[in-house]
């Protein structure tokens, strides 16, 4: 009776934490960010200290680190990706009058399909969008300049970002020391093993998600490159990151390929080409990256992944997302717990 009782509270204590959590949402995101990076850069902070480097000195490199590569990341990957996005989006309307001239006479002359006279006025929409595409722009930003307290908002928690990562850096053992300390004598031995484990499952799915990511985005965007894809990097990175949830980087990254392919060339080999890199990189993926990357280390069922992805985005938005799979591997430590010391009682 007293396990059970235990158990109750521990239920109880933790539903209360994600209400918690769900109300203070809007304020959360740059801590989890945070905290989501600290994480991350931890075991470089431990390495730099076991050379003998000092931790704060150590922190100060991590977080230099990272934001380099974020630097990178505006300064040369997205005005390529502004590039390529562009050129797509010039290339839709005369993708339609292809099909309009080709594509449908050919269905008409095969399968009795009539052509629709709707695609005229969907080409003059999308000609016209274009044209305004530029001062849609300027009303945006300009509505936004006007609304200074998001501007302040989003710089506040853009600088907060790295301010909580750092910190978590410097201070991270003492931080978990003190959040030991909160808990009685009689069950912090059992609950630091709790969370060693939850470390040790957290820590190498993590790091093996985001080199699987990598890996596969670079995969993608080369082999479409390879097989003529103008916007080879917007699509292989994009396919690459929503690989998170297993296989909706396969179908949609696929599917979205072998739509460019047909507005860039209008026929039906490149198609089959994007479809080649999909299939060899799912490929490389089933068989070499997430076998010696991940593993079995959540043990989560494909189904279950999405729904974990689906309602922390519902939640707590783009953090949720994030969060979704590491939260849900930390509820299957909790559930094998559970179910050992409920064999045992």
């Amino acid at each position: 009776m007293e396990f059970m009782r235990k158990q109750r509270e521990f239920i109880i204590v933790t539903a209360l934490c994600f209400l918690l959590l769900y109300f203070l949402r809007p304020i959360l995101s740059p801590f989890l960010m945070g905290f989501i990076l600290a994480y991350l850069g931890m075991p470089l902070v431990d390495r730099f200290k076991k050379w003998g480097m000092p931790r704060v000195l150590a922190a100060c490199l991590v977080l230099f680190f990272f934001l380099f590569i974020v630097a990178m990341i505006f300064v040369l990957l997205l005005p390529i990706l502004e590039r390529q996005g562009l050129l797509l989006y010039n290339k839709i309307p005369v993708f339609i009058t292809w099909a309009q001239d080709h594509f449908f006479p050919w269905l008409s002359d095969r399968w009795g399909f009539e052509k629709d006279a709707s695609l005229d006025y969907l080409k003059k929409a999308i000609s016209n969008n274009m044209q305004q595409t530029g001062n849609a722009v300027f009303t945006v930003w300009k509505t936004l300049s006007h609304s200074g307290i998001v501007i302040l908002e989003t710089l506040f928690s853009c600088l907060l970002v790295p301010v909580v990562m750092f910190y978590l850096l410097r201070d991270w053992n003492k931080v978990w020391e003190g959040l030991g300390d909160l808990f009685p004598d009689s069950i912090r031995s059992r609950l630091k093993k709790f969370v060693k484990e939850i470390d040790e499952v957290l820590g190498a799915f993590l790091q093996g998600q985001l080199i699987v990511i990598l890996c596969l985005g670079l995969i993608y965007s080369v082999g479409l490159w390879m097989v003529g894809l103008d916007s080879a990097l917007l699509v292989g990175l994009f396919a690459g990151i929503i690989n998170i949830v297993p296989y909706l980087g396969l179908i949609v990254g696929m599917t979205i390929a072998s739509l460019m392919m047909l507005i860039q060339y209008h026929d039906v080999i490149h198609v089959v080409y994007a479809v080649l890199v999909f299939l060899i990189g799912a490929g490389i993926d089933n068989s070499v990256l997430t076998p010696n990357l991940i593993g079995e280390r959540i043990g989560l069922h494909p189904i279950a992944v999405i729904f974990a992805v689906l309602v922390g985005g519902h939640a707590f938005g783009l953090v949720g997302v994030l969060l979704a799979l590491p939260v849900a591997s930390i509820i299957m430590v909790f559930l094998r717990h559970l179910r050992t010391d409920l064999a045992r009682s």
